[in-house]
């Protein structure tokens, strides 16, 4: 019996992420290229292609991290901080499309 380790190879450690095609030549993935879906709803937990990078303040990552623990109390699931932003910025801008200029984020930018 030999004692060397039988390792797996690079086949069987590094898999294709590639969404595969559908027949219709559509990508499977529900979601389009902007990261929401059809709905304008936040993409929750997928493998996002791109990042932007925020800075906050120290007072407002506190109240990103208070708002991602309550609602981690509340609803009994994980909630990270980037699933949290994407449904606020999925709301912001569905307000944004529906209302324009009354929306509630163009009051803010228009008070800063």
């Amino acid at each position: 019996m030999s004692r060397r380790v039988r390792l797996p190879g690079a086949d069987e450690l590094f898999r294709n992420t590639a969404k595969k095609q559908q027949s219709t030549g559509q990508s499977a993935d529900p979601t389009s290229a902007d990261g929401a879906d059809e709905s304008g709803k936040a993409s929750g937990r997928v493998k996002h292609d791109e990042k932007m990078t925020v800075y906050l303040t120290a007072a407002e990552l506190i109240t990103v991290e208070k708002a991602r623990i309550e609602l981690r109390g509340e609803l009994g699931k994980t909630v990270d901080r980037g699933r949290l932003v994407r449904a606020a910025l999925a709301l912001a801008l569905e307000d944004l499309e529906k209302r324009g200029t009354d929306s509630d984020i163009a009051s803010r930018l228009r008070e800063s």
